[in-house]
């Protein structure tokens, strides 16, 4: 499952055991999704941003876990493992540049699917 969710990518794999760690510690429920093939790691009790977040190939939300997100998000996997770690930094550039539904990371994910409505 973990090679699955990293997408083959070792940098990913890093990432990804990391934000399942760091999950626990926010007191996640951390389940694997067979058809998206994500760790959705929900139940936080804070620690991610907006509705959730994916680092690597791992999910993190309260409770924002309907199907569409979760295709969002898998887009999002396929990008860290695409790229490795330093996705975090291509994206967070990207979002300074091109905020929120303007960021084409995002834009590539689906909008509609992860809550965006298009500026």
């Amino acid at each position: 499952m973990l090679v699955r969710a990293c997408r083959g990518s070792r940098s990913s794999r890093l990432v990804t055991v990391a934000a399942l760690f760091y999950a626990r510690l926010w007191g996640a429920r951390i389940e694997f999704d067979d058809e998206f093939g994500i760790f959705v790691c929900s139940g936080m009790r804070g620690g991610f941003g907006r509705g959730g977040m994916t680092l690597g190939g791992a999910y993190l939300t309260r409770a924002n876990t309907c199907r569409r997100v979760l295709r969002h998000e898998a887009v999002h996997a396929d990008q860290w493992g695409w790229h490795g770690a330093v996705f975090a930094v291509m994206y967070l550039c990207e979002e300074m540049r091109n905020p929120k539904a303007r960021n084409r990371y995002e834009i590539a994910a689906g909008l509609g699917d992860g809550g965006y409505t298009p500026s």
